[in-house]
Protein backbone atom coordinates (compact mmCIF):
# COMPACT_ATOMS: atom_id res chain seq x y z
CA UNK A 1 0.00 0.00 0.00
CA UNK A 2 1.37 3.44 -0.90
CA UNK A 3 2.16 5.99 1.78
CA UNK A 4 0.32 9.29 1.72
CA UNK A 5 2.35 12.35 0.76
CA UNK A 6 2.06 13.66 4.31
CA UNK A 7 3.18 10.45 5.99
CA UNK A 8 6.34 10.70 8.02
CA UNK A 9 9.43 9.57 6.17
CA UNK A 10 12.33 8.27 8.22
CA UNK A 11 15.74 9.40 6.93
CA UNK A 12 18.93 7.49 7.74
CA UNK A 13 22.49 7.87 6.50
CA UNK A 14 24.87 4.98 5.83
CA UNK A 15 28.45 4.40 4.71
CA UNK A 16 29.40 1.61 2.33
CA UNK A 17 33.03 0.47 2.27
CA UNK A 18 34.78 -0.43 -0.97
CA UNK A 19 38.47 -1.10 -1.68
CA UNK A 20 38.59 2.30 -3.41
CA UNK A 21 36.93 4.30 -0.61
CA UNK A 22 33.68 4.89 1.26
CA UNK A 23 30.35 5.68 -0.40
CA UNK A 24 27.78 7.93 1.28
CA UNK A 25 24.20 6.60 1.16
CA UNK A 26 20.95 8.21 2.31
CA UNK A 27 17.80 6.18 2.95
CA UNK A 28 14.18 7.39 2.98
CA UNK A 29 11.62 4.99 4.47
CA UNK A 30 7.91 5.56 5.10
CA UNK A 31 6.90 4.88 8.68
CA UNK A 32 4.39 2.33 7.37
CA UNK A 33 6.51 1.01 4.51
CA UNK A 34 5.54 -2.29 2.94
CA UNK A 35 8.76 -4.28 3.29
CA UNK A 36 7.50 -6.74 0.69
CA UNK A 37 8.07 -4.06 -1.94
CA UNK A 38 11.57 -3.83 -3.39
CA UNK A 39 13.42 -0.61 -2.52
CA UNK A 40 14.31 1.95 -5.17
CA UNK A 41 18.04 2.57 -5.71
CA UNK A 42 18.88 5.90 -7.37
CA UNK A 43 21.91 6.55 -9.62
CA UNK A 44 22.78 10.23 -10.07
CA UNK A 45 23.96 12.16 -13.13
CA UNK A 46 27.47 13.30 -14.10
CA UNK A 47 27.52 16.32 -11.76
CA UNK A 48 25.08 14.88 -9.25
CA UNK A 49 25.04 14.00 -5.59
CA UNK A 50 22.53 12.85 -3.01
CA UNK A 51 21.77 16.44 -2.05
CA UNK A 52 21.09 17.42 -5.67
CA UNK A 53 18.14 15.05 -5.85
CA UNK A 54 16.58 17.55 -3.39
CA UNK A 55 13.08 16.44 -2.27
CA UNK A 56 12.55 13.96 -5.10
CA UNK A 57 13.57 10.80 -3.16
CA UNK A 58 11.33 11.73 -0.23
CA UNK A 59 8.38 12.39 -2.53
CA UNK A 60 9.05 9.13 -4.37
CA UNK A 61 9.17 7.19 -1.11
CA UNK A 62 5.91 8.73 0.07
CA UNK A 63 4.10 8.12 -3.22
CA UNK A 64 5.23 4.51 -3.65
CA UNK A 65 5.39 3.31 -0.04
CA UNK A 66 8.90 2.03 -0.76
CA UNK A 67 12.25 2.58 0.84
CA UNK A 68 14.47 4.73 -1.39
CA UNK A 69 18.27 4.72 -1.40
CA UNK A 70 20.42 7.36 -3.12
CA UNK A 71 24.19 7.36 -2.97
CA UNK A 72 27.12 9.54 -3.96
CA UNK A 73 29.40 7.77 -6.40
CA UNK A 74 33.05 7.65 -5.40
CA UNK A 75 34.53 11.12 -5.92
CA UNK A 76 31.16 12.89 -5.63
CA UNK A 77 29.27 14.65 -2.84
CA UNK A 78 30.07 13.24 0.58
CA UNK A 79 31.75 10.05 -0.66
CA UNK A 80 35.52 9.72 -0.53
CA UNK A 81 37.59 11.61 -3.08
CA UNK A 82 39.23 10.15 -6.17
CA UNK A 83 42.41 11.31 -7.84
CA UNK A 84 42.41 8.98 -10.84
CA UNK A 85 40.57 9.74 -14.05
CA UNK A 86 37.70 7.22 -14.49
CA UNK A 87 38.21 4.73 -17.27
CA UNK A 88 36.04 5.00 -20.35
CA UNK A 89 34.19 1.93 -19.04
CA UNK A 90 33.01 3.81 -15.96
CA UNK A 91 29.30 3.24 -16.64
CA UNK A 92 29.73 -0.54 -16.70
CA UNK A 93 32.19 -0.46 -13.80
CA UNK A 94 29.66 1.26 -11.53
CA UNK A 95 27.44 -1.80 -11.89
CA UNK A 96 30.24 -4.34 -11.48
CA UNK A 97 32.42 -2.73 -8.76
CA UNK A 98 30.26 -0.49 -6.58
CA UNK A 99 26.61 -1.54 -6.84
CA UNK A 100 27.31 -5.08 -5.52
CA UNK A 101 28.99 -3.58 -2.43
CA UNK A 102 25.98 -1.34 -1.88
CA UNK A 103 23.59 -4.29 -2.07
CA UNK A 104 25.72 -6.50 0.14
CA UNK A 105 26.28 -4.01 2.95
CA UNK A 106 22.75 -2.58 2.97
CA UNK A 107 21.10 -5.99 2.67
CA UNK A 108 19.33 -5.23 -0.60
CA UNK A 109 18.06 -8.32 -2.40
CA UNK A 110 15.35 -7.31 -4.86
CA UNK A 111 15.45 -3.72 -6.10
CA UNK A 112 14.10 -1.12 -8.50
CA UNK A 113 16.88 0.64 -10.41
CA UNK A 114 16.31 4.34 -11.17
CA UNK A 115 18.88 6.52 -12.90
CA UNK A 116 19.09 10.05 -14.26
CA UNK A 117 21.23 10.97 -17.29
CA UNK A 118 24.40 8.83 -17.25
CA UNK A 119 22.98 7.31 -14.08
CA UNK A 120 20.32 5.83 -16.32
CA UNK A 121 22.99 3.83 -18.12
CA UNK A 122 24.34 2.73 -14.75
CA UNK A 123 20.84 1.67 -13.71
CA UNK A 124 20.52 -0.39 -16.90
CA UNK A 125 23.85 -2.13 -16.31
CA UNK A 126 23.03 -2.73 -12.64
CA UNK A 127 19.67 -4.23 -13.63
CA UNK A 128 21.29 -6.56 -16.18
CA UNK A 129 23.96 -7.59 -13.66
CA UNK A 130 21.22 -9.16 -11.49
CA UNK A 131 18.18 -9.60 -13.74
CA UNK A 132 16.50 -12.04 -11.37
CA UNK A 133 16.54 -9.45 -8.57
CA UNK A 134 15.51 -6.31 -10.47
CA UNK A 135 11.77 -5.67 -10.21
CA UNK A 136 11.74 -2.62 -12.50
CA UNK A 137 13.98 -0.15 -14.32
CA UNK A 138 13.27 3.59 -14.53
CA UNK A 139 15.42 5.98 -16.56
CA UNK A 140 15.09 9.77 -16.61
CA UNK A 141 16.81 11.75 -19.35
CA UNK A 142 19.19 8.84 -19.88
CA UNK A 143 21.68 8.42 -22.70
CA UNK A 144 21.85 5.08 -24.48
CA UNK A 145 24.62 6.28 -26.81
CA UNK A 146 26.60 9.45 -27.54
CA UNK A 147 24.79 12.06 -29.63
CA UNK A 148 26.29 15.24 -31.01
CA UNK A 149 23.76 17.26 -29.00
CA UNK A 150 25.07 15.55 -25.85
CA UNK A 151 28.61 16.64 -26.59
CA UNK A 152 27.47 20.13 -27.53
CA UNK A 153 25.58 20.46 -24.26
CA UNK A 154 28.73 19.47 -22.37
CA UNK A 155 30.84 22.01 -24.27
CA UNK A 156 28.36 24.73 -23.36
CA UNK A 157 28.34 23.62 -19.71
CA UNK A 158 32.14 23.64 -19.72
CA UNK A 159 32.00 27.32 -20.64
CA UNK A 160 29.39 28.02 -17.95
CA UNK A 161 31.44 26.39 -15.20
CA UNK A 162 34.55 28.33 -16.17
CA UNK A 163 32.79 31.20 -14.41
CA UNK A 164 33.87 31.34 -10.76
CA UNK A 165 30.35 31.98 -9.52
CA UNK A 166 28.92 28.93 -11.29
CA UNK A 167 31.86 26.80 -10.18
CA UNK A 168 31.22 27.95 -6.61
CA UNK A 169 27.59 26.90 -6.77
CA UNK A 170 28.60 23.39 -7.78
CA UNK A 171 31.22 23.36 -5.03
CA UNK A 172 28.42 23.63 -2.44
CA UNK A 173 27.69 19.98 -3.20
CA UNK A 174 31.14 18.58 -3.99
CA UNK A 175 33.52 20.79 -2.00
CA UNK A 176 37.19 20.18 -2.78
CA UNK A 177 36.20 17.45 -5.24
CA UNK A 178 34.47 19.88 -7.63
CA UNK A 179 37.32 20.23 -10.12
CA UNK A 180 37.67 16.45 -10.30
CA UNK A 181 33.90 16.05 -10.83
CA UNK A 182 33.89 18.50 -13.74
CA UNK A 183 37.02 17.08 -15.35
CA UNK A 184 35.77 13.51 -15.03
CA UNK A 185 32.56 14.46 -16.83
CA UNK A 186 34.02 16.60 -19.58
CA UNK A 187 37.11 14.54 -20.33
CA UNK A 188 35.20 11.27 -20.43
CA UNK A 189 32.31 12.32 -22.65
CA UNK A 190 34.43 14.40 -25.04
CA UNK A 191 37.20 11.81 -25.33
CA UNK A 192 37.45 10.59 -28.95
CA UNK A 193 37.46 6.96 -27.80
CA UNK A 194 34.15 7.45 -25.98
CA UNK A 195 32.28 8.39 -29.16
CA UNK A 196 31.21 4.79 -29.77
CA UNK A 197 30.03 4.17 -26.20
CA UNK A 198 26.57 2.61 -26.03
CA UNK A 199 24.38 0.42 -23.82
CA UNK A 200 22.57 -1.08 -26.82
CA UNK A 201 24.03 -4.52 -26.13
CA UNK A 202 22.92 -4.45 -22.49
CA UNK A 203 19.30 -3.43 -23.09
CA UNK A 204 18.08 -6.76 -24.56
CA UNK A 205 19.42 -8.48 -21.42
CA UNK A 206 16.87 -6.66 -19.25
CA UNK A 207 14.11 -8.83 -17.80
CA UNK A 208 12.23 -6.21 -15.77
CA UNK A 209 9.46 -3.76 -16.71
CA UNK A 210 11.10 -0.65 -18.15
CA UNK A 211 9.98 2.99 -18.12
CA UNK A 212 12.07 5.56 -20.00
CA UNK A 213 11.09 9.15 -19.12
CA UNK A 214 12.57 11.98 -21.18
CA UNK A 215 12.02 15.72 -21.32
CA UNK A 216 10.84 17.01 -24.69
CA UNK A 217 13.35 19.89 -24.41
CA UNK A 218 16.26 17.82 -23.03
CA UNK A 219 19.47 19.57 -24.07
CA UNK A 220 21.64 16.46 -23.55
CA UNK A 221 19.73 13.96 -25.65
CA UNK A 222 17.02 13.75 -28.29
CA UNK A 223 13.85 11.67 -28.14
CA UNK A 224 15.79 8.92 -29.91
CA UNK A 225 17.43 8.09 -26.56
CA UNK A 226 14.29 6.85 -24.76
CA UNK A 227 13.10 5.25 -28.00
CA UNK A 228 16.26 3.13 -28.04
CA UNK A 229 15.97 2.26 -24.33
CA UNK A 230 12.32 1.25 -24.55
CA UNK A 231 12.64 -0.33 -27.99
CA UNK A 232 15.60 -2.57 -27.18
CA UNK A 233 14.71 -3.44 -23.60
CA UNK A 234 14.13 -7.14 -23.07
CA UNK A 235 11.74 -6.38 -20.21
CA UNK A 236 7.95 -6.40 -20.46
CA UNK A 237 6.27 -4.02 -20.58
CA UNK A 238 8.70 -1.46 -21.93
CA UNK A 239 7.50 2.12 -22.32
CA UNK A 240 8.85 5.54 -23.14
CA UNK A 241 7.20 8.80 -22.14
CA UNK A 242 8.16 12.14 -23.63
CA UNK A 243 7.44 14.83 -21.05
CA UNK A 244 6.14 17.90 -22.85
CA UNK A 245 7.79 21.24 -22.10
CA UNK A 246 10.41 19.74 -19.76
CA UNK A 247 14.19 19.59 -20.08
CA UNK A 248 17.03 17.42 -18.80
CA UNK A 249 16.00 17.48 -15.12
CA UNK A 250 12.22 16.91 -15.25
CA UNK A 251 11.97 15.74 -11.62
CA UNK A 252 13.11 19.22 -10.58
CA UNK A 253 11.01 21.07 -13.16
CA UNK A 254 7.79 19.17 -12.38
CA UNK A 255 8.38 16.82 -9.47
CA UNK A 256 4.74 15.84 -9.00
CA UNK A 257 4.35 14.80 -12.64
CA UNK A 258 7.46 12.61 -12.62
CA UNK A 259 6.66 11.06 -9.24
CA UNK A 260 3.13 10.31 -10.42
CA UNK A 261 4.29 8.53 -13.58
CA UNK A 262 6.80 6.42 -11.65
CA UNK A 263 4.39 5.56 -8.85
CA UNK A 264 1.69 4.53 -11.33
CA UNK A 265 4.13 2.37 -13.31
CA UNK A 266 5.46 0.59 -10.23
CA UNK A 267 1.99 0.10 -8.80
CA UNK A 268 0.86 -1.53 -12.03
CA UNK A 269 3.95 -3.55 -12.93
CA UNK A 270 6.20 -4.05 -9.89
CA UNK A 271 3.93 -4.71 -6.92
CA UNK A 272 3.73 -8.02 -5.06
Amino acid sequence: MSATINEKIQVNDHWVSTPQGRLFVREWKPAAADDALAPIVMFHDSLGAVSLWRDFPKALSAATGRTVYAYDRLGFGQSDARTDQPSLHFVFEEASKYFPKLREQLGIQRFVALGHSVGGGMAVCSATSAPQDCDALITIGAQAFVEECTKQGIREAQSVYSDATQFGRLARYHGDKTRWVLDAWIESWLHPDFADWSIREQLPLLRSPTLALHGELDEYGSAVQPEVIAGLSGGEPSRMMLLQGLGHVPYRENEALVVGHIADFLREHASC
